[in-house]
């Protein structure tokens, strides 16, 4: 049997970023041949790979990258686990790397991305962390600069909020604003005419059925959903709502002062959407008892 040295175990820890005991196994299991200790991990680290996949990934961060022109951005989610893989510099030289990719390939989706290499590198880092990690969505938005539009973004400082907006008329500042206002009042629609009508049916049942336990008149009881209705309408849409840094002006008033109009946004929230795993302890104790 080879004898398997310290300096063996640093080279191919450094060669695969796995951890020192895991290295030290797979070469006294290669017999010292370093190239087939790598494959052998490779081949166990992709099994590993697998199971992990099945973890719930809810945890990670978004990022925008933005052309120096103004007219294209893109916007996407990377998850892990926990926040404090969100947090790793190896997840989030990946994240980086995942947007690089996406930001020169206009047309990739999810699909497209993993499959030009994206999945290998993701492979790898799962292997690296420990952690189920998952390149969730990716969107663009894109204007011609010929019909006076612009594209800015904002990201907030945890990495877990971000926003492009597409404005025609106003400039990189405005953007910027409208922006910011999104991230932090996370409007449904631009305007209350885009607000989907099954939204508007479900909204209207349960005022109804609030507005009946009243004991009011039919004709009151109308009012009172209308009313609530055209209030719901207001708050989810973004040129009804109170401008977040000036309250006393709408955004619409604030665009119509900047001769602009918002054509349309993305707003990216980390694990929005995602269902948290309910994990029955006693029940896995339990099972693990059973053997």
């Amino acid at each position: 049997m080879a004898n398997i040295t310290a300096n063996m175990v640093k080279e191919l820890r450094e060669r695969t970023g796995l951890g020192m005991m895991d290295c030290k196994k797979a070469l006294a299991g290669a017999d010292g041949d370093m190239e087939k200790a790598i494959d052998d991990l490779r081949k166990a680290s992709g099994l590993k790979a697998e199971k992990k996949a099945s973890r719930v990934a809810r945890e990670g961060v978004v990022m925008t990258r933005i052309a120096e022109e103004g007219n294209y951005g893109v916007l996407i989610e990377v998850n892990s686990e926990t926040d404090f893989a969100a947090r790793d510099e190896n997840f989030l030289n990946f994240a980086k790397l995942v947007l690089d990719q996406a930001y020169a390939n206009k047309d990739a989706d999810v699909e497209a991305l993993l499959s030009a290499g994206m999945e290998d590198a993701r492979q790898a880092l799962v292997q690296k962390i420990g952690e189920n990690i998952n390149l969730r969505r990716v969107s663009r938005l894109q204007v011609d600069n010929a019909s006076n539009g612009i594209i800015d973004g904002y990201v907030h400082s945890n990495n877990k909020i971000a926003v492009l907006v597409s404005l025609k008329g106003g400039d990189e500042s405005l953007a910027r604003d409208i922006a910011m206002h999104i991230a932090a009042v996370n409007p449904m629609v631009v305007r209350a005419e885009d607000v989907p009508e099954e939204v508007l049916a479900k909204e209207s049942e349960i005022y109804s059925a609030q507005a009946r336990e009243s004991g009011k008149p039919e004709e009151i009881i109308e009012k009172m959903i209308s009313g609530r209705l055209r209030k719901f309408v207001a708050e989810v849409s973004l040129l009804d709502q109170e401008f977040v840094k000036n309250p006393e002006q709408k955004i619409s008033e604030l665009l119509k002062d900047a001769g602009a109009d918002v054509v349309s946004f993305v707003r990216f929230e980390v694990g929005e959407g995602i269902e948290k795993e309910e994990v029955d302890f006693a029940a896995e104790v339990a099972a693990q008892a059973r053997g």
